[in-house]
């Protein structure tokens, strides 16, 4: 229940409300209502096995207006959580920010184009370790950040809805520079919320703190030098644009040469701050495509256009893998195998959790159907097979989480798209284990 119990509105609730925006104008009001439904969803993992959940906290549950005034029910609705998790014995695993910001700091600075909402959002954090943190030994600051800058201010797909003319239907924003800022401003945010974390109460509590980055894996279309180099650049702005400053101190160099002064600079202090501060690094890796190099010469300076990446979805006349309902995603279950054995190859082998894999089916697949779901099975085996091996290679993982358990509100797609190992009946929101969840329970025990 998106609006119960005093939660603020996030730049989410503000844009499903655009008519058009989201799949058959869905809402993500009640969604699969968890909010009321925590223990049987909790039981139903339990029951499966499983051993771990990783949750969002919303900001402006906590926040209603983004910073102030603290709204209480929604602490006690977390602390309900995290104890039921706990009962059951299923480690909590918290991340702090998935696509949601407060509407109050987008209305009242610009939201994450100004640099204030790295304070906002370090002291957001921070209660957070401070009021849940005695229970909470996992923490994530930030999921999928490229994709909040990118859909967020370079194409306008995702709330706030900024971008140029040329790459979307927005009425504000500049996809030249404007991905950058925020970018910037992310990576200082999860910075300066590392070292609070670091600072104050890691060595009591004992935990420890990450960030989740989205991975696509990028594979060249042909053997051409060209489409080599494509590919690597794929590779740079994509992961490589949160996890280079991460590990190295710095932007990678296919990325300081493109995009040049348009391109925020690390000052000393956040350099120190930036570097390092990750204790773990989630990715999120679903999919693969081809990359090859489009020889352009002249372009309009844009996030995606400073690539001067082509994209493929085959390669002579033969899909990279079968696809699923999401236009975006194949089954590539190599990809996994090459996203991890790169990340560990060029950024120091760090510890990974691999904290979001599936697939989807289309949303208006019924009972009993929807409950046989044999291509999900296919798709886990053949991921969490790549997984074990890039592991027996050498790849610090230390954990794996499916998306998702549930079928849900799918942003965009709203509920045109089932995620799930567990089916939602979206009439009476009953919940029905798939084939996938029984297969996920014989394979953990």
């Amino acid at each position: 229940m998106a609006s119960k119990d005093g939660r603020g509105p996030s730049i989410w609730d503000a844009f499903v409300k655009i008519p058009g925006i989201i799949a058959n104008n869905a809402t993500g009001e009640v969604s699969v209502d968890q909010y009321h439904r925590y223990k049987e969803d909790v039981n139903i993992m339990k029951k499966l096995n499983f051993d771990a959940y990783r949750f969002s906290i919303s900001w402006s549950r906590i926040f209603p207006n983004g910073s102030g005034k603290v709204n209480w029910m929604g602490v006690a609705y977390y602390n309900r959580l995290i104890n039921y998790l706990l009962l059951r014995g299923i480690i909590p695993y918290a991340n702090l920010y998935h696509y949601d910001l407060p509407l109050a700091l987008e209305q009242k600075y610009g939201g994450l184009l100004n640099r204030q909402v790295v304070k906002d959002y370090a002291n957001f954090a921070e209660f957070c370790f401070k009021t849940f943190g005695d229970r909470v030994k996992n923490w994530m600051t930030f999921n999928e950040p490229r994709v909040v800058a990118a859909l967020g201010y370079d194409n306008g797909f995702f709330a706030p809805a900024r971008c140029s003319k040329p790459f979307g239907n927005c009425t504000a924003g500049n996809s030249a520079t404007e991905p950058y800022i925020v970018a910037h401003n992310l990576l200082v945010s999860h910075a300066t919320a590392v070292k609070r974390y670091r600072e104050k109460y890691q060595a009591k509590q004992k935990g420890r703190i990450g960030i989740l980055l989205d991975f696509v894996w990028y594979e060249p279309l042909t053997r051409r030098k060209a489409d080599q180099l494509a590919a690597q650049r794929a590779r740079d702005f994509h992961v490589g644009w949160f996890l280079h400053p991460i590990v190295y101190g710095e932007y990678p160099r296919t990325m300081q040469d493109i995009v040049g002064k348009r391109l925020p600079k690390f000052t000393e202090e956040e350099v120190k701050m930036v570097k390092g501060s990750s204790d773990f690094v989630g990715i999120n890796q679903y999919t693969a495509y081809y990359m090859y190099d489009p020889h352009q010469t002249n372009y309009i300076p844009g996030y995606q256009n400073d690539w001067r990446c082509g994209f493929a979805f085959a390669r002579k006349g033969v899909l990279i893998g079968p696809k699923a309902h999401s236009y975006w995603l194949y089954d590539v279950p190599w990809g996994m195998y090459k996203a991890l054995t790169y990340v560990k190859e060029q950024y120091g082998n760090p510890t990974v959790i691999l904290s979001e894999n599936g697939m989807d089916d289309p949303g208006n697949v019924t009972i009993p159907t929807g409950l046989y779901d044999t291509t999900r099975i296919k798709f886990y085996k053949g991921y969490l097979t790549q997984l074990k091996k890039a592991i027996d290679d050498g790849a610090n993982v230390i954990g794996y989480f499916a998306w998702s358990l549930l079928d849900n509100f799918e942003w965009k797609s709203g509920y045109t798209s089932r995620f799930g190992i567990v089916y939602v009946d979206y009439k009476d929101l009953r919940r029905y284990p798939k084939l996938s969840s029984q297969w996920f329970k014989q394979l953990l025990q």
